[in-house]
């Protein structure tokens, strides 16, 4: 009877336990030589083409931010011009600064005080115009282009999963580019609206093609840097916004004030996306996985197939999680961009001021952040698997909150200080939880997933600055000043969420390792189902 059990479990493969001291010796330092050498030899699998690759998305990224966020910038300038939303005091700029010292036009709340208010001289120094602010720019930069943008993600990854990815986003580069160059002959605020409407259509396409072609093109040792370094494109793009945004606008050209920086950020993605196009070669799709052949092609999915598989993976815990902590991280984000050039203007800083330092300190702190975090996580996770990588989006998110909440309570150039460590440690979570969505997905609904996945954080987070007029409206009425007013709602809506994500970000530890498995096999056993009908 013995023997039979003896060879009823000879088809077992058990863990070998090292017999004595020696031999336990032998195993650790030949498993740390195997690490060793891994890590020695992930730089080699980085091609020439890989980084012309990784560069070409990059600008493309870069391109698309750039043109989100100039509307941000300009906004003043724009409703001024074309006259829409809310009107406010503020400092005539006729004036120069010395003769308008010690006056804060932006505190007076009645157009009879501010029409009135003189220097020492005797001129009026105030007016009463537009201001860029209110609900319908809310509008625009919030539900108008978020609710498109994040729909169409949806699609193209559908699109993507199926079609040429390359071809796709070379299209959706030159249509939100040509929006953009557009956007700068507007005389009316619905053709802006339409036009910015058009742009969210084309920008999303960029991050779920650019994603899917960067994860076939880089292994799982190098693709969280990849990433990071894509995600460069965020900081580059921001900080020009206020570069072009600012100085542009000042430079006058043709005496066409803001229009010309709609007219320079949007030409070079028409260019961009022809060579894309005739450059960028789309990487054959390959699964991730340690079982079986990675190289392995693809099964399609039918629409129905995909849309029931992806809801199985969207409805597990640490998907849903992590798509929560990142709608709240991404709140702060859209907060604080959509409201930076109002909250400096209204403390004092004029638009050179702001230029001067917003062009860049995002691109300084902000590139550093993704890229080191990205380099360090993928060291951390051969050792602590995906735990390794929530554990840092936490620790940085956490680390950042009080110098975000520094960046309020300081006044310039203090404040601006405070902005550099708060990009270094508060933008890690952007790379990571992306390489993360990307490691709990079966390659077939790879892309899609991402387009969900930042369709789902940009909804919640990009709608949340909606909120901005009724919490500031509502400390005005508790007898807050204008300024001390923003600055309360800012705190809750920007440093506010760093804490609150990362507080969620720790719940992801309990269930992430076994939704990645859950990944890992559904690509091994759709792998294997694939051979044997072969």
């Amino acid at each position: 009877m013995a023997s039979s059990e003896r060879g009823d479990r000879s088809h077992i493969k058990y863990d070998v336990l090292p017999q004595d001291e020696e031999e336990q010796a032998e195993q650790e330092m030949a498993a740390a030589a195997k690490d060793e050498e891994a890590n020695e030899g992930w730089w080699t699998t980085i091609t020439p083409y890989k980084v012309f690759v990784l560069v070409l998305l990059l600008l493309a990224f870069l391109l698309n931010q750039l043109d989100r966020f100039m509307l941000a910038i300009t906004n003043k300038s724009i409703a001024q011009d074309i006259q829409y939303g809310d009107k406010g005091c503020m400092i005539n700029s006729s004036f120069t600064k010395a003769e308008v010292h010690g006056i804060k036009c932006e505190n007076i709340q009645s157009q009879s005080n501010c029409t009135s208010t003189m220097n020492n001289n005797g001129s009026v120094v105030c007016e009463w115009n537009y201001n860029g602010q209110g609900l319908l720019y809310q509008i625009i930069a919030g539900p108008v282009f978020i609710v498109v943008f994040t729909f169409s993600g949806i699609l193209v990854g559908f699109l993507a999963d199926k079609y040429n990815r390359k071809n796709l986003l070379a299209i959706c580069c030159m249509f939100w580019s040509l929006m953009t160059l557009l956007m700068g002959f507007v005389q009316d605020y619905w053709q802006l609206a339409i036009l910015r409407f058009g742009q969210g259509l084309g920008e999303a396409g960029c991050t779920p093609f650019a994603a899917s072609i960067i994860t076939d093109y880089f292994t799982t040792e190098t693709r969280g840097l990849a990433i990071g370094i894509y995600n460069w494109g965020i900081y580059m793009g921001y900080s020009l916004a206020y570069a072009f945004g600012n100085f542009i606008t000042l430079a006058d050209i043709n005496g066409q004030g803001w229009r010309w920086s709609f007219f320079l950020s949007g030409a070079p993605g028409i260019l961009l996306a022809i060579i894309i196009f005739i450059f960028l070669k789309e990487p054959e799709r390959k699964r991730d996985t340690k079982k079986g052949d990675k190289n392995a092609p693809v099964a399609e999915l039918s629409g129905i197939e995909k849309l029931k598989k992806l809801g199985r993976y969207f409805i597990s815990p640490s998907v849903i999680l992590i798509c929560l902590a990142g709608s709240i991280r991404n709140a702060a984000g859209y907060v604080f961009a959509y409201s930076t050039q109002r909250y400096f203007t209204l403390i004092g800083q004029t638009t050179e001021q702001i230029g001067t330092w917003m062009s860049w300190i995002p691109l300084v702190g902000g590139s550093l952040s993704v890229l080191v975090g990205g380099f360090i996580a993928d060291r951390v996770v051969k050792k602590r698997g995906l735990y390794g990588r929530i554990l840092i989006i936490f620790v940085s998110l956490i680390v950042a909150s009080p110098f975000a909440a520094g960046t309020l309570f300081f006044d310039p150039p203090a404040a601006f200080a405070f902005q550099i460590p708060t990009y270094l440690f508060g933008e890690m979570w952007i790379g990571i939880t992306l390489a993360v969505i990307v490691e709990l997905m079966p390659v077939d609904i790879r892309t899609t997933g991402v387009a969900l996945y930042l369709f789902i954080i940009t909804n919640i987070g990009g709608n949340v600055q909606l909120l901005i007029p009724s919490i500031r409206e509502a400390f005005e009425s508790h007898d807050y000043s204008k300024i001390q007013a923003w600055r309360a709602t800012l705190y809750i809506l920007y440093p506010g969420p760093y804490i609150y994500g990362a507080l969620v970000y720790i719940l992801v530890f309990f269930v992430v390792k076994r939704d990645q498995k859950r990944a890992q096999s559904s690509n091994y056993h759709e792998m294997s189902s694939s051979g044997e009908q072969k």
